[in-house]
């Protein structure tokens, strides 16, 4: 028999819990805790699984709307799409894990978000991804691209879900802090929608999929802190995925729902058996009876703490009509999988658990979910950004090249190259080019989806980056001619106990909480990642945003390319904002001036008349980082033509202006669209025309092959 360690004060501390919080565990048991049981309550009061110093600003975002089948708490969030099917989708975060085990971080990022897809009854049928890393030059920035992009492609590709999407950017401030923010969605029907609310008493409560191992223990307590110089030893929580058994997980788990006999569900992921156990527990209003030795081990001696706390991956816990016992396990064993009686719903406030004869935790479940500490962090609004000084005078063409030189802005086919994002047959439009959008199979319909956040913004102006955070995901949707259902976020920043910090997280969430409202866009699920700093030095504030719309029917898409003699016009104002822009970062190396003020009744105004004039349009783009420059030249490289320009104004040219688009137009249809835009109140006004072999900025020009071999060859120059 294991005898378990003493509980000191040290021991407290490396599980994450504070005194008060300790003195607070004693109160409730009025008694010490066992080890197994000060496990279990690191594990539900960590701020991963809590949101203990979140939950109070989530409340303030907009949750609900008439698309809206299920909003956050669950699994993942579910919109309607009509015709009686629903899209199911969340976004989360795998970042400490990616930094200490870059390969089996990813791919286990990708795995967690897949099973919260699939939980509630969906098939998977497209994945993005939003990763941050440190600068180029820095030693562990070339691993980490590696590891974390093999992770992804490696783990997507064997499970068989298309990566249409998603964004990569460096900055030194993600040094020892990646950021790898995974995306799934998928399609169900709006009445077969399941859900992690335990009911009934006596229900048997049942352990689905692969096995259990000591890989991951902790993994939820270790995301809740910062890094520093023992974060080699943190390497056995990071968890080791199989994509193939989890794919055998889909199939079985939609084959089994079919059946009726699944009463609840849960994905067991942060905090594995003891996380979903008591998630299923508490939504229900039941307590929970465990008995540790039915539980499925790989390795011989686990203890309960470990069973507890094991982060393994490809597992579920279901609650199950017992008189589907048999009928539910035949269909497991047919898939190779586990499937073992593990415990019982009981109706006492109690979670208990059982091992070797022995019980090793009695706790009040409640406790351990709905009573998890709950902190109003005192924060501080971080001063106004300075005045924008002189920008020194750039070529257009120089300036052009400082961005698409540089690894944020050059081509991603590297990356994007590596995942199969044909898988499927459903992929409409490939990544690189904005939205990815995937047909709705069997229909005339499809879902666009895209992931934006400018942190730069984020830091200068938490409240406005939030709000430019919502609004270019609500264009990129727009651009491709989708309307914006609803969004996901992943709320990624530092040491929340730092007012600054929490500052930056309040002003965010103020920002996207406006933008929601304004724009319809209601937050159905998403995730917070704090503590993201490492020596005391946060990353950047990242609340990225991921986005979803519809297209009622396909024929409405906006998907180009542009052709010759198309006309080149600018919806929305001229530019002129520098203040925060990518030109003034990647030329000279500066940070200064504020974020660009977002209108977002300029932003619905202006979306909503470019999805209604889709038939005019040939492309668009929203015109974002690099402003008008980068994103006429991504139009022209992506259709093989050159483009001109009139402007030479270095702020005209680079301005980071919002809610504008860049589009190109069949000039048969240009009056017809000005004047539309004229009627409806909407800026526009024809800027040049694409064709020709070169881009022509002002009186600066340079040919588009030369452009687009610096473009497409950047990355992996820089990354190897």
């Amino acid at each position: 028999m294991t005898t378990e360690p003493e509980i000191t004060e040290e021991l407290i501390a490396a599980h994450g819990l504070k005194p008060d919080e300790y003195a607070e565990i004693l109160r409730l048991l009025n008694r010490p805790p066992s080890f197994t049981e000060l496990g279990i309550f690191s594990a539900m009061w960590n701020e991963h699984c809590s949101y203990k110093s979140s939950k109070k600003w989530l409340r303030t975002l907009p949750t609900e709307g008439p698309q809206v089948i299920c909003g956050p708490g669950e699994n993942a969030g579910v919109v309607d799409i009509g015709d009686g099917q629903a899209v199911v989708f969340k976004m989360e975060s795998h970042n400490h894990p990616s930094y200490i085990e870059p390969h089996q971080g990813a791919a286990t990022g990708v795995g967690g978000i897949l099973r919260d897809v699939f939980t509630m009854g969906a098939r998977p049928i497209a994945a993005m991804n939003a990763l941050s890393f440190g600068s180029v030059d820095h030693p562990r920035t070339r691993s980490l691209v590696h590891g974390v992009v093999e992770g992804i492609g490696s783990y997507g590709n064997c499970f068989g879900v298309p990566t249409i999407g998603g964004e990569v950017r460096f900055h030194p401030a993600y040094d020892g802090n990646c950021l790898v923010n995974a995306f799934a969605a998928g399609l169900a029907d709006a009445d077969k929608i399941f859900y992690s609310a335990a009911s009934g008493v006596g229900m048997p409560v049942v352990y689905l999929g692969a096995k259990t191992g000591r890989d991951g223990v902790g993994g939820a307590t270790m995301a809740s802190a910062e890094f520093d110089e023992t974060i080699e030893e943190k390497r056995p929580t990071v968890q080791v995925g199989d994509p193939f058994t989890e794919k055998r997980l889909l199939e079985a788990c939609l084959e089994l729902m079919r059946t009726g006999a699944v009463i609840s569900i849960q994905d067991m992921g942060a905090a594995g058996l003891t996380c979903s156990a008591v998630e299923m527990g508490d939504k229900g209003e039941l307590g929970v009876r465990l008995n540790l030795d039915a539980v499925p081990c790989r390795e011989e001696n686990m203890t309960a703490y470990e069973m507890m706390l094991s982060e393994s991956q490809e597992r579920m816990l279901m609650v199950l009509r017992p008189e589907k016992e048999a009928e539910a396990k035949a269909i497991f064993e047919k898939w190779d999988l586990d499937f073992a009686i593990v415990g019982e719903t009981i109706g006492e406030d109690r979670f208990l658990v059982e091992h070797g004869g022995a019980v090793k935790a009695d706790l009040p479940l409640r406790a351990l979910s709905g009573s998890a500490p709950e902190y109003d962090r005192p924060w501080e609004a971080p001063a106004p950004a300075a005045a924008l000084s002189e920008v020194p005078r750039i070529g257009p063409i120089a300036g052009l090249k400082a961005l698409i030189g540089s690894p944020n802005y050059a081509g991603k086919q590297w990356v994007y190259e590596q995942y199969d994002h044909m898988v499927m047959a459903d992929t409409v439009r490939r990544p690189g080019m904005g939205a990815g959008i995937v047909r709705v199979h069997g229909t005339e319909k499809a879902l666009a989806f895209t992931a934006d956040v400018t942190p730069r913004y984020c830091r200068a102006n938490p409240r406005q980056g939030g709000r430019q955070a919502v609004a270019e995901a609500f264009r990129n949707l727009s651009a491709v001619g989708a309307r914006p259902l609803a969004t996901t976020d992943n709320l990624n920043f530092g040491n929340p106990e730092k007012p600054e910090i929490m500052g930056q997280f309040v002003g965010c969430i103020e920002g996207i909480g406006d933008a929601c409202r304004a724009l319809d866009m209601p937050i159905v699920s998403g995730n917070v990642s704090l503590y993201n700093e490492t020596d005391g030095r946060a990353i950047l504030p990242t609340p990225t945003i991921g986005a979803v719309g519809l297209l009622d029917d396909l024929d409405r898409i906006i998907a180009g390319p542009a052709r010759p003699g198309d006309a080149a016009v600018l919806i929305g104002t001229d530019g002129g904002h520098l203040g925060q822009s990518a030109l003034l970062w990647e030329a000279w190396g500066r940070a200064e001036g504020d974020a660009p003020p977002v209108d977002l009744e300029a932003e619905r105004r202006n979306g909503d008349f470019l999805r209604d004039q889709h038939a005019a349009i040939r492309a668009a783009t929203d015109l974002a980082d690099g402003g008008l420059a980068l994103a006429a030249f991504e139009m022209a490289e992506a259709a093989g033509t050159g483009v001109t320009l009139a402007e030479d104004d270095t702020g005209r040219l680079f301005g980071e202006d919002q809610a504008r688009y860049l589009l190109a137009v069949d000039p048969a249809a240009l009056d017809a669209l000005l004047a539309a835009a004229e009627a409806a109140g909407v800026p526009a006004r024809k800027l040049g025309g694409f064709g020709g072999e070169t881009v022509t900025l002002g009186g600066d020009s340079a040919p588009l092959t030369e452009l687009a071999q610096l473009y497409r060859g950047a990355f992996a120059a820089a990354l190897g």
